[in-house]
């Protein structure tokens, strides 16, 4: 009578367990690794105005257009003084959760200041502006920021302005094309005129993008084609679950 061979394979599937226990192991500490305490890594955590930005801060900005009173309550909570628009617009280009920031406001100095971006996008606009421009603007060129220039954030068109295709996220003012910055000492950075130019300029005007590509949907600049010459353009077009980002 034989006996069956049973400890071999056996063996087999324990060393196979063990070895997927192992690959598990060794990817929840890289995870670890890689959430800093303090950062907005976690995408279960609620959204922070000051916390350092991190992997899931865009993609919780983004989920912000679900839920218009957390989003009011987070401008509120923010200190900015503004003013919700009146709903404008039809169809597409309907809009109904704008925010329009006070002139002369040192948290959102938006010029011209009568610019109206939906609220999830004034909370980017806020999270950037004071995380990655002033920082970048006080390291490189040693001044603050005093004014964001741009050339608006609603217009109710499809992308490119074709008469065909998916909308443009400006349909919805979910959107803003950032021109240049006036610094506190009189000094204005130009996307037009300066991202070419090779010195601290364009040096600050890389830094304010890369810091963008972490919060915005699309982050779009010169290095994308030619009808961004002149400006960046920051958008937060929902991707679904994965939140995938385009930084060009």
């Amino acid at each position: 009578m034989r006996i069956p061979n049973i400890i071999g394979p056996r063996l087999v599937r324990l060393a196979r367990r063990l070895v997927w226990l192992a690959i598990i192991a060794f990817a929840l500490l890289v995870l670890f690794a890689w959430l800093k305490p303090g950062r907005q890594d976690l995408p279960w955590t609620p959204l922070s105005l000051s916390e350092p930005i991190g992997m899931s801060t865009g993609r919780k900005i983004v989920k912000l257009s679900e839920d218009r009173e957390e989003c009011m309550a987070l401008l509120e909570s923010s200190g900015l003084e503004f003013t919700p628009a009146e709903p404008f617009g039809a169809d597409q280009c309907r809009v109904e959760d704008a925010v329009r920031a006070s002139s002369g406001q040192p948290l959102l100095p938006l010029a011209p200041a009568s610019v109206a971006p939906s609220c999830p996008m004034a909370v980017g606009l806020l999270i950037w502006q004071a995380q990655v421009v002033q920082p970048a603007a006080q390291d490189i060129l040693g001044s603050k920021v005093s004014r964001i220039e741009n050339f608006g954030s609603y217009s109710c068109r499809r992308m490119y302005g074709r008469s065909e295709g998916s909308w443009s996220e400006h349909a919805t003012a979910n959107a803003l094309d950032v021109s240049g910055f006036v610094l506190e000492d009189g000094r204005r950075v130009s996307v037009l005129g300066d991202w070419f130019g090779g010195d601290d300029k364009a040096l600050f005007l890389r830094r304010v993008r890369d810091g963008a590509c972490d919060l915005f949907s699309t982050t779009l600049s010169p290095d994308y084609n030619a009808a961004h010459q002149d400006h960046f353009h920051f958008d937060l077009a929902n991707r679904g679950a994965m939140g995938w980002s385009a930084c060009r």
